[in-house]
């Protein structure tokens, strides 16, 4: 697709279509959990995005790029306009396709990120990774890697870890990862504000990538867009309060 073949999980199922697109460093397998609390609602399909997963490396990670290559997925699934969950970068690309391809969304599902994406707006918007280790003899080697580099939980990057060739390895590359994360940078207020499906805005309550004031800005300048605050929850709000995670989508996706 876009000369890219996108990898991706269905967890299968009945109920209402969502298509979950990972942040970057991500997967599609991580919203197992999701689709396991949806079962018998909705119907999760989560892609490897380019440069993620099973997906494979690609020569470039614009804006265009990840637009054009959830498009074709969209369309080659078939499943008609699907609601689409995006988290971080994932969800920069998903209010960009409902902007550009307005027929194939339904609804949105935005997981803790803003149309800000830039300094000094947000303190740190890219998490410099040039340089860290992409192997290790064991898991717990690999992961202890990633400690050392200041990351005190490497569970999200452990979840793209396997083992390969009598060692353990990411599925991505740090300097592609780079690109991905640069290629979000920018102020998206008019592709935010340009679809008018029905949208939920889940913000983390510590959430380093979507200030409060944001996130409230965001709902009261686009109709039709509700927002609900996860408490004791960080970044990736998927991992740290799952079930609330879950509710607040159902609750959505199924409101009067």
């Amino acid at each position: 697709m876009n000369g890219i073949t996108l990898a991706y999980e269905d967890f299968g199922g009945v109920g209402r279509p969502l298509v979950a697109l990972h942040g970057s460093f991500g997967r599609g397998a991580i919203f197992a959990r999701l689709a396991a609390d949806l079962a018998g609602r909705v119907r999760v399909v989560a892609p490897d995005l380019r440069g993620h997963g099973h997906t494979g490396r690609a020569p470039s990670y614009t804006d265009t790029d990840f637009v054009a290559d959830i498009a074709e997925l969209l369309t080659a699934l078939d499943l008609g306009p699907v609601a689409l969950l995006g988290h971080s970068r994932g969800g920069i690309a998903a209010y960009q396709v409902a902007a550009a391809h307005p027929h194939l969304v339904s609804a949105l599902i935005i997981e803790d990120v803003g149309p800000i994406m830039r300094t000094p707006e947000i303190a740190t918007p890219i998490l410099d990774v040039r340089g860290w280790p992409d192997r290790a003899p064991t898991k717990a080697a690999l992961a202890e890697a990633i400690r050392a580099e200041g990351i005190p939980d490497p569970t999200y990057f452990m979840q793209s870890a396997i083992e390969t060739d009598g060692h353990w390895r990411f599925l991505f590359d740090w300097a592609d990862m780079m690109a991905v994360q640069t290629g979000g940078l920018g102020d998206w207020w008019p592709t935010w504000l340009a679809s008018t499906c029905p949208a939920l805005v889940l913000r983390a309550e510590h959430s380093s990538l979507l200030p409060a004031t944001l996130a409230a800005e965001m709902v009261a300048r686009r109709p039709d867009t509700d927002l609900v605050e996860i408490p004791n929850a960080g970044h990736w709000i998927h991992d740290d309060a799952p079930a609330a995670f879950a509710a607040a989508i159902a609750a959505f996706l199924y409101r009067p």
